[in-house]
């Protein structure tokens, strides 16, 4: 098949057109621009565009399908072209189903944990050496890209984002992957720009739920009370699995699973963590793991790209880099890496950079989300808020939002930069959570301030 990707250097959409062309098709591409991971990958393959930009002559009726990415508007001259020609376009999602839909799909959703618990899912099966089809969301140790596509494999395991699915289909990804087996992690308003209230949001589950397929399999945090009201008024002919937060113990800074043979030393921490493992458990032993398997390989599973990322350590301090950033999981985050190391001071350092964090209706979800920091810091850009063409945002506005008098705010990326390298990290861990970068943070630049 000959493929055309329009916005073909998204994080996604770069790993599709790289599986796409290990299987065997012809994949070109355009992007206004590229950066890397992407730049360097595609290249690898010969995937990158000779030139940068949107050229309507790529497209012509040789091409069996084109696959469009969020990035890309919906004037896209390459977009307009392939409409005025008839030629099938899919989006991101459509066109997994469309690889995947002879298969058992298994899809992990949820407002969080969803990459952590795709990973661990992966991970495990690694470990054990049964191949299986993916797409997740985090670069992850021992595997080269994010999708892997064969014709052979039975299991396919698909991340699935509640993010609307191209920009000319604004269903939620994880409503086109009708899965065989699925998993809810649990549910908090996020992408207040696309869903402006909570009930809106909490409704794209409740049609989550009902496009798994009858016959198949949920399963679920039952610790959610959001979640288990919206499970137990389903009426889909499914079978429902709960899970909630295992037993376990910390020790000397490391966390113990509970089991019946004893306790079990983890490389990952939290409770949040210990949830999405709990949900990875009964999504391996449904495939096919035995308990036993999955307790030995998941010991050596030490985390997703990006999520509580160690970026820096020494005998009393740690550095973390985080992805989080929506109210539940800065909070989830800040107090499992409190409740690890009680006895060291907690700088805990947020930025705001998505729509929804900018937002000063959304602010106030935000409530108490840093409380379990000794110091706490917001970083955000007023020029991000412009760009995004929300309403300005207030020193006030922050510190009522928080509800904490003491929160030290910040706006420009200077004078963040500066109060970080004058702390004295001595018995303190610092955990930098943020989708950005602090205004050009160099995160490897901090870390040598340990050595």
């Amino acid at each position: 098949m000959n493929i055309h990707f329009i916005a073909i250097g998204g994080s996604a959409m770069h790993n599709l057109a790289i599986a796409l062309h290990k299987k065997g098709y012809q994949i070109t591409g355009s992007d206004d621009t590229i950066h890397n991971p992407s730049k360097s990958r595609l290249e690898k393959y010969g995937l990158l565009p000779k030139e940068f930009g949107w050229f309507p002559n790529k497209i012509n009726t040789n091409l069996d399908a084109i696959v469009l990415g969020m990035h890309a508007k919906a004037d896209n001259p390459e977009l307009l072209k392939a409409q005025e020609l008839g030629i099938t376009i899919y989006s991101y999602p459509e066109f997994l189903y469309e690889q995947s839909k002879n298969k058992t799909r298994v899809v992990i959703g949820g407002s969080h944990g969803k990459t952590t618990i795709t990973s661990m899912i992966l991970h495990v099966l690694n470990y054990h050496n049964m191949d299986v089809d993916y797409m997740v969301g985090a670069q992850l140790e021992g595997f080269e890209t994010m999708v892997k596509l064969t014709e052979d494999n039975e299991f396919i395991i698909l991340e699935g984002d509640e993010y609307l699915s191209s920009p000319i289909d604004l269903r939620p990804k994880f409503h086109l992957y009708k899965p065989n087996i699925a998993l809810l992690s649990g549910i908090a308003w996020d992408h207040i720009n696309v869903f402006p209230t909570v009930e809106n949001y909490n409704e794209q589950f409740a049609v989550f739920i009902d496009k798994i397929t009858p016959g198949g399999m949920l399963v679920y945090f039952e610790e959610d009370e959001t979640l288990k009201n919206i499970v137990a008024n389903s009426t889909a002919n499914i079978k429902k699995y709960a899970y909630k937060t295992p037993e376990h113990v910390i020790e000397n800074g490391i966390s113990y699973l509970k089991t019946e043979t004893g306790n079990l030393p983890l490389a990952i921490f939290g409770k949040h963590n210990l949830q999405n493992l709990a949900g990875a458990k009964w999504i391996c032993q449904l495939i096919g793991v035995q308990e036993d398997a999955f307790y030995e390989a998941i010991m050596s599973f030490s985390g997703a790209s990006k999520r509580l990322e160690k970026i820096a350590e020494n005998d009393s301090t740690v550095i973390f880099k985080d992805f989080a950033h929506s109210p539940s999981k800065v909070k989830a985050t800040t107090k499992s890496v409190k409740e690890q190391y009680k006895n060291r001071t907690l700088l805990a350092c947020l930025e705001l950079h998505t729509y929804s964090s900018l937002n000063p209706d959304f602010l106030k979800e935000y409530h108490n989300a840093l409380q379990f920091a000794d110091k706490a810091v917001v970083f955000y850009s007023p020029d991000a808020v412009a760009i995004k063409k929300l309403a300005p945002v207030s020193k006030q506005q922050i510190l009522a939002a928080f509800n904490r008098e003491d929160l030290i705010v910040f706006t420009a990326p200077k004078d963040f930069r500066n109060f970080l390298f004058q702390q004295d990290f001595k018995n303190t861990n610092v955990l930098l959570m943020s989708s950005g970068n602090y205004g050009g943070l160099d995160f490897n630049e901090l870390a040598k301030t340990l050595k």
